[in-house]
């Protein structure tokens, strides 16, 4: 552990150095990527420079517990029994910051909503989902950008994407595709019966031209009319764009832009968003079960998570989490789930890592 903590503060102070050399100065791309990696590192190298400070003076205060004194050894003993748990608790935090980050956790996100299983109710239930992701991430100070919205007529949506964008956006919401479940009484039944509906949730981390080569001659652009509910066109101007990825068949639809242009790019945004997220599930299946030993697959088709309203009960499958606290989790406070994922994630982690 020590040697990997010695080599990245090494690799802190070559690049502060860089930092510093005109030619870096004057490669915009070359700063901005220098400068995010000093800063994706600072807060191990800080800890482990505290650790080395700790370590010296724990060396001081055990020769002087040796001291014939009785009220400076029993000060020292004290005070060395202080720095011992400062000491262990460094040491386990410092495991977890050595843990081999994702390299997405930093970037925004393409959030996809569909309503699934039981009609009406499942886009009435996706809209409550869109609503409850818009409402988490106003408290998180991030920006939610809608891309495409069916709005449908009984409420909700059949389909809503939009770009959410901000700090560390994916490392929160990494975990949250899949099937999500809702068991409650719709407004439209008279007799009080229980429903079981489902929506599904894709995330998908924003992906630059550098790390998806999308050649303009592999995609196809039809435009046309914008719908309403119901599918009645909502305007006499074709605006609304549809972009097809020929050899993979991915098709991405954007209506909800305020011109041609604007569907046009948030489409072609997506795709390439849809293409980065392929390209990582066909490379973790071909590693392995990795994808299988982290928290779900990410797969649409895998039941994450039931929200149940009688019962005012949140369940997380994958990890066997269950809270009363339906109500607050649907107003956007879904940091107690997301916070119970990430430490799963993080046992995973250290649980490998000792084993290695």
């Amino acid at each position: 552990m020590y040697n990997r903590l010695k080599a990245i503060e090494d690799r802190y102070e070559q690049i502060a150095e860089m930092l510093t050399d005109m030619a870096v100065i004057s490669d915009i791309k070359r700063l901005t990527e220098l400068s995010k990696e000093q800063r994706s590192i600072e807060k191990t190298v800080v800890k482990y420079r505290e650790l080395l400070a700790l370590e010296a003076e724990v060396a001081e205060l055990k020769e002087l517990v040796k001291e014939q004194d009785p009220e400076i050894r029993e000060m020292a003993e004290l005070e060395l029994a202080e720095s011992t748990e400062k000491h262990e608790a460094l040491i386990e935090e410092l495991k977890i910051l050595l843990i081999p980050k994702d390299p997405n956790d930093e970037k925004n996100v393409i959030l996809e909503i569909r309503g699934a299983a039981g009609g009406d109710e499942g886009n009435i239930f996706a809209g409550d989902l869109y609503r409850m992701y818009h409402r988490f991430a106003e408290t998180k100070g991030w920006k939610v950008e809608l891309m495409d919205a069916e709005v449908c007529e009984a409420g909700g949506f059949s389909k809503i994407s939009c770009m959410i964008t901000g700090e560390s956006v994916y490392s929160q919401l990494k975990f949250e595709s899949g099937s999500h479940r809702v068991q409650r009484v719709p407004t439209t039944e008279s007799s009080g019966r229980i429903h079981t509906s489902t929506a599904t949730v894709l995330v998908m981390p924003e992906a630059d031209a550098l790390e998806v080569d999308l050649n303009m001659d592999d995609v196809r652009i039809d435009i046309f009319c914008s719908s309403g509910p119901g599918g009645q066109s909502v305007n006499t101007t074709k605006s609304a764009i549809r972009v097809t990825h020929l050899p993979t068949g991915i098709v991405v639809s954007c209506q909800d832009g305020k011109s041609q242009h604007e569907n046009k790019a948030n489409a072609l945004k997506v795709l390439q968003a849809r293409l980065y997220d392929h390209m990582l599930q066909e490379k973790e299946a071909k590693e392995g079960q990795e994808r299988m030993s982290k928290i779900g697959r990410g797969d649409r088709s895998e039941k994450i998570r039931t929200y149940n309203y009688p019962q005012n009960r949140v369940t997380d499958h994958r990890i066997g989490f269950t809270v009363q606290q339906l109500d607050r989790i649907m107003e956007g406070k879904i940091d107690v789930v997301i916070d119970a994922l990430l430490l799963e994630e993080q046992r995973k982690a250290l649980s490998a890592s000792e084993e290695e």
